[in-house]
């Protein structure tokens, strides 16, 4: 085999860089101000969790906080070209079994998660649980539609695991033809698009699609610098302005899927920004930072917390007292949770093997 000359190398390499089934150049594996953004997202949601359980579905706004689900599946879609993509060569068949992998554990643990619910949710008297055996129009409801109720407490728990694991799955898949054809994604994603237009067309809609289209929006973000997305933040105005046109169309309109959209990246932008200015120093952005590395644990932790809450609190009857005790409670025992399995997996090699195992 000849020796490449060092020009000849150089050109070698820059042809394979413009390949997307090459390697890509090396890239930070861990971006603090994203872990920010997640945990800020984590917390924001025991605020949502906390309004289902303690207020109820009736709440008038419920659309100001719509962006929460699919700003998880963005980020998801994110981490999938930033994350995946740095790490593995899209020619690796690693990469794609590995998302295929961990988008199929996502949906045994929303399963096995909704299967425990049944048996605890009885005990605890917060509700009736979900039929042991549900019916076709609820696994459809569940598995396709994605048209749950507000919060989605009366059919299932964790729905936010099903578009998830889907998007992984769907991404792993792609990254075959992805080898040969970069702009796989692009196409794909001006399909679901399209999909999306038609289904608002016919007066139909579909929370699962919607969401997997949002995350796929996400991996097409994250083929961007990292540097031109911070560029970007620094908008302060526009952002604003943005935002508070975005602000008076969800009060009028409520939340179609192109103001889903443009919530979803508004709402990304700002904590992101927060994120960056902050940096990793004090105790407050260290919390939060953790929160984001523990996102998925963080939610379904919060959500088992809020369980027990619930029902503690309903047979203690507080009145009144018992919003605030129980909103800072869930606050700060989620924020616990993080910081004991952070703990444990640092102390005791079976629980981190045992956390990988589950959500890695």
């Amino acid at each position: 085999m000849p020796i490449e000359t060092q020009p000849q190398l150089k050109q070698t390499v820059a042809r394979r860089l413009d390949r997307p089934g090459t390697v890509s150049p090396p890239r930070s594996q861990r971006i603090p101000a994203l872990d920010f953004t997640k945990g800020v997202l984590v917390l924001i949601m025991v605020l949502y969790h906390w309004i289902n359980y303690f207020i109820g579905l009736q709440w008038k706004y419920y659309p100001y906080l719509r962006f929460l689900t699919p700003s998880f599946i963005f980020i998801t879609g994110f981490m999938i070209s930033h994350v995946y993509l740095s790490k593995y060569s899209a020619v690796d068949p690693r990469l794609w079994k590995r998302l295929v992998t961990r988008g199929s554990k996502l949906m045994a643990v929303f399963v096995i998660l909704n299967l425990a619910r049944n048996l605890v949710v009885p005990l605890l008297g917060t509700g009736s649980a979900a039929q042991s055996l549900p019916s076709l129009e609820n696994l459809f409801t569940i598995f396709v539609s994605g048209n749950l109720p507000v919060g989605g407490a009366k059919i299932v728990t964790f729905p936010i695991l099903v578009p998830i694991s889907y998007l992984l799955m769907i991404s792993g898949v792609l990254m075959v033809p992805f080898r040969r054809y970069k702009y796989t994604f692009h196409i794909v994603c001006l399909l679901l698009l399209l999909s999306n237009a038609i289904q608002t067309a016919f007066g139909t809609r579909s929370y699962n699609l919607e969401f997997i289209t949002i995350g796929t929006m996400g991996v097409l973000s994250g083929f961007t610098p990292i540097t031109k997305l911070n560029s970007v933040i620094h908008r302060t105005y526009l952002i604003a302005f943005a935002y508070t046109c975005y602000l008076t169309a969800i009060t009028i309109w409520k939340v179609p899927f192109p103001l889903l959209v443009i919530g979803v990246v508004l709402n990304l932008m700002i904590i992101y920004a927060v994120g960056v200015g902050g940096g990793e120093k004090g105790v407050v952005n260290y919390e939060v930072i953790l929160l984001g590395k523990y996102s998925l644990l963080g939610y379904i932790s919060q959500v088992a917390i809020l369980q027990v809450l619930s029902a503690s609190f309903h047979r203690l009857d507080l009145g009144f007292a018992s919003l605030p005790v129980s909103f800072t409670a869930a606050f700060v025992l989620t924020i616990v949770s993080v910081e004991l399995v952070d703990r444990a997996r640092t102390r005791f090699a079976s629980i981190d093997q045992l956390y990988k195992a589950v959500f890695a």
